[in-house]
């Protein structure tokens, strides 16, 4: 019987404790022994609500836990650099959600601590670990469709989050916040970015504008290899939480994602309908539980991860680029940033 690990969790807000109720119910292997938030009644009621036996209120008391084998770091992503550097330089085996950061300097500077220190980093991109994007990659190696040479993304969010978070220094702006999962997917499947263009605007919901966020952007771009893509983000997707990809290939097309939360159509005289998904953790919750059984399996047989942060850095760089194109009004080239 294999050993199980102890790990800490980092932040338990609406994310993290998700995390905690996974890692305590579905997660094999592993025994959470401490949580942290810099809001104490936070940290308190979830360590009570998930029978966690530690409550910490900040990352340096949790990385300084000797019991530890490994953090998860689910906290606010502008805290994402301070609370990894720290793990680092304590020996702290990591796993950190996406966006790894807000900023490009910011990373950059966590992969220096991640190569000072040696420590063993994987970065979260539960996409990846989705059956049916999952399925499309093994597709696409497999030359199913021939060569690829069109990506669409498409991601749709069912509603506005708190004006409060829209403001980029939270969020880090709509593309950064909504469009990373899509293009890490989309280097997954085509390669690297080449140059990129977006377009967007407060077309929904007026109350956004003081934000200085947007509610809907595209993005238009160009892989190293010549080949061809674009990303629709929407915060108006009021009828479900609509996430899909399609790419296109010379022999043929697939596509991932689905809207349909249960199998099953109602069909009357009114009409035929079916049911939605109705937000992220319902549409994931098979990828999270899948993604943290990996980080686990990865550092109990000591591999390496799929997901390293040099993918972490990567994403945000496309990200930031296309986000300074769509203040700009321009096409940048993703190597300028």
């Amino acid at each position: 019987m294999r050993k199980k690990i102890n790990v800490g969790l980092i932040g338990v807000g609406r994310l993290g404790t998700m995390y905690a109720e996974f890692l305590t119910t579905r997660v094999v292997n592993v025994n959470l022994v401490a949580v942290a938030d810099i809001i104490p009644e936070r940290a308190t009621g979830c360590a009570e609500r998930f029978d966690v036996p530690k409550a910490y209120f900040s990352h340096q008391e949790i990385n300084d836990d000797k019991e530890l084998d490994a953090v998860i770091v689910t906290a606010t992503t502008v805290n994402h650099k301070e609370i990894v550097i720290d793990a680092a330089s304590k020996s702290k085996p990591i796993f950190c959600e996406k966006p790894m950061t807000l900023s490009l300097n910011d990373a950059r500077e966590m992969k220096t601590a991640i190569d000072k220190y040696g420590v063993f980093y994987q970065q979260g991109y539960m996409r990846r670990f989705d059956t049916g994007f999952a399925a499309v990659k093994k597709k696409i190696d497999e030359g199913v469709i021939g060569t690829p040479v069109v990506f669409r993304g498409s991601s749709r969010d069912p509603y506005l989050p708190t004006l409060e978070y829209l403001y980029p220094h939270n969020s880090g702006g709509q593309i950064l916040d909504m469009a990373i999962h899509d293009i890490d997917i989309a280097r997954w499947y085509m390669g690297e970015f080449s140059t990129i263009y977006s377009i967007g605007g407060v077309l929904a919901f007026p109350e956004v504008e003081p934000t200085g966020d947007t509610d809907n952007v595209i993005m238009s771009f160009k892989f190293d290899s010549g080949c061809l893509g674009e990303i629709d983000i929407s915060r108006n997707g009021v009828y479900g939480y609509d996430i899909r990809a399609e790419v296109l290939g010379t022999k043929g097309t697939l596509q991932a994602g689905y809207l349909r939360e249960t199998p099953i159509l109602v069909l009357t005289k009114e009409g035929v309908t079916h049911d939605v998904v109705p937000y992220f953790p319902e549409r994931f919750c098979n990828a999270y539980v899948s993604q943290l059984n990996d980080f686990l399996n990865n550092l109990t047989n000591n591999l390496e991860p799929m997901i390293k942060i040099e993918d972490g850095i990567a994403g945000l760089q496309v990200a930031v680029a296309a986000s300074v194109s769509l203040k700009e009004n321009k096409i940048v080239r993703v190597s300028d940033f």
